[in-house]
């Protein structure tokens, strides 16, 4: 079932929500990666992405918080009430290495920053009820923006991954017996693939980033 939401609108998501109770008995999986802050990257003939935090246009903040973070608090919550009746299900929240370090710009890792810390704390607010929060790192994901990139020359994709391979990991993460001792931890998609025997579309194995190769 697809349904079209605007994350940024919390009236969508409520709508979600309500069409899968309605139509299943309940919700085992959800993967927050709705995302702002890529848009607009030029304005005006200049590339705003890794300005300092103090000539960031307001908009970026509003992206990445708004459209990033809040939105996943929201599907969240809406998750854990169906969840929790259940005692099981698993809450996957999208992050990266931001969090870790400096990577582009204040906000992307403050956005970054604030996914991780919410996943801990859901993760110890749901731990009672059996149900799962982590955060998730992909790698260089071969979106249409990525791979436009790579054809002018920005970006290398040897070590990349499909859209799908984020999707093979979740799955076989939601499967694992004992997934729970995974809660409120960062979880790197390609080590857990490697640890769970999960490939890519095209039969490969992408080699995990670290703090450093990121």
């Amino acid at each position: 079932m697809r349904i079209r939401c605007d994350h940024a609108r919390d009236d969508d998501t409520t709508r979600v929500f309500q069409r899968i109770a309605e139509a299943t008995d309940g919700l085992e999986v959800l993967v927050n990666s709705a995302w702002g802050g890529y848009e607009r990257m030029m304005e005006d003939g200049q590339f705003t992405w890794p300005l300092p935090f103090w000539q960031q246009p307001p908009h970026r903040w509003h992206s990445m918080m708004n459209v990033g973070v809040r939105s996943a608090f929201v599907a969240s919550a809406h998750a854990a009430r169906s969840m929790i009746p259940r005692r099981r299900g698993l809450i996957v929240n999208i992050s990266y290495w931001a969090a870790q370090k400096y990577l582009g710009n204040a906000i992307y890792g403050i956005s970054k920053a604030a996914t991780d810390k919410m996943s801990a704390d859901m993760a110890h607010e749901l731990r009672d009820h059996g149900v799962t929060a982590l955060s998730l790192y992909p790698g260089l994901v071969r979106t249409e923006a990525v791979l436009q990139a790579a054809e002018n020359g920005w970006l290398n994709l040897a070590n990349s991954e499909s859209p799908e391979f984020i999707g093979r990991v979740v799955a076989a993460l939601s499967a694992e017996p004992n997934l729970i001792k995974r809660s409120g931890k960062v979880v790197i998609a390609a080590q857990v693939a490697k640890e769970l025997g999960v490939l890519d579309t095209d039969g490969k194995q992408p080699i995990p980033l670290t703090l450093d190769s990121a």
